[in-house]
């Protein structure tokens, strides 16, 4: 891989050259500002890097403002990024990931360590592409739903929505939280319904193109509280809040469907659609650590999938009924 580093303490630069040297198989460029790094992103359009690993605490620019810089370059929209800093509170680790950064890394950090999250790094490289290739082929005139579909399952990144994140990088954030970090914390998750119809009966693109509109209209209607989102596979989104807010899961989904009932969306062939979503339960994360507040994420993930399968289950038992009728 291609680094980039950027840090304006000369002596984590020379750590950084000895281990990337020692590990192998890496060409690290550094910076030892924001500025510089921008000027070298900007001034050769050819040099492309792969990952980046950036400091928060810099003069002139901060390592948070510089990660939103990058993000705002399509090339770089959703090349990694790992923060390497000292700023272990809470508000640096909320605005990093805010801001798009996919790992966190406090020093003094062991490089054994760092060298485990430089190879999930590459394997995320390596399987981001890959979707990218069939997301991107299946715009092209003349593609064929399913010919080469990104599997239902499969996160996807979705960019320029406000506190969408990718779910590796929240799976990393949760990870970052402390006991007292997540005082007040809780999580909770939409599904769309029918989700199975629609991947089969749409491009990659067009897939890729609805949970993104989706995504807006969530992010939209979560306007004005502080959380982090992001899109899990199988048509369901994974919020995370704070400040205490605990939502009522059944107005928050009324108003996320009477928003996407207000939005215009349509498919390909210029027909209209109307995605609607139901929510799962609010899971409070106050006191878990670890596995256990990944435990809380994959309950909420699941009582939305499953409220959209009751759901579904439910219309098909009224238009039974009726035909029995």
């Amino acid at each position: 891989m291609r680094i980039l580093a950027v840090d304006d303490d000369p002596i984590i630069v020379e750590l950084l050259a000895q281990f990337i040297e020692a590990v192998g198989g890496h060409e690290l460029t550094t910076a030892g500002s924001g500025a510089e790094a921008l000027d070298l992103l900007r001034g050769d359009a050819n040099a492309t890097f792969d990952c980046f690993m950036l400091d928060i605490q810099m003069p002139g620019m901060d390592g948070i403002e510089l990660t939103r810089r990058i993000r705002m370059m399509a090339r770089y929209a959703d090349t990694p990024v790992l923060m390497l800093t000292a700023m272990a509170d809470k508000r640096y680790i909320d605005g990093a990931f805010a801001a798009g950064a996919t790992d966190y890394v406090t020093k003094p950090f062991e490089v054994a360590e760092l060298k485990a999250r430089l190879s999930l790094v590459a394997g995320m490289i390596e399987g981001r592409r890959s979707r990218t290739r069939k997301i991107f082929a299946a715009s092209a005139v003349g593609a064929r739903a399913g010919s080469g579909a990104v599997e239902l399952h499969e996160p996807i990144s979705i960019h320029d929505v406000d506190n969408v994140i990718e779910y590796v990088a929240m799976e990393n954030y949760v990870q970052q939280l402390t006991r007292s970090s997540l005082f007040g914390s809780s999580t909770f998750a939409f599904t769309v319904r029918e989700i199975e119809l629609y991947h089969a009966s749409m491009t990659s693109f067009e897939f890729y193109s609805l949970m993104s509109d989706v995504a807006e209209v969530i992010s939209d209607t979560l306007h004005g509280h502080q959380f982090l989102m992001s899109y899990a596979g199988n048509g369901t989104f994974v919020c995370i809040t704070e400040s205490g807010w605990r939502p009522d899961m059944g107005q928050l989904m009324d108003a996320v469907n009477l928003s996407l009932a207000r939005t215009e969306l349509y498919n390909n062939k210029g027909e209209r659609l109307h995605p609607r979503v139901c929510g799962g339960d609010v899971v409070r994360l106050i006191w878990k650590t670890g596995s256990a507040v990944m435990d809380a994420l994959a309950t909420a993930h699941a009582t939305a999938e499953a409220a959209s399968a009751a759901h579904g289950k439910s219309q098909t038992d009224y238009w039974n009924m009726g035909q029995i009728a």
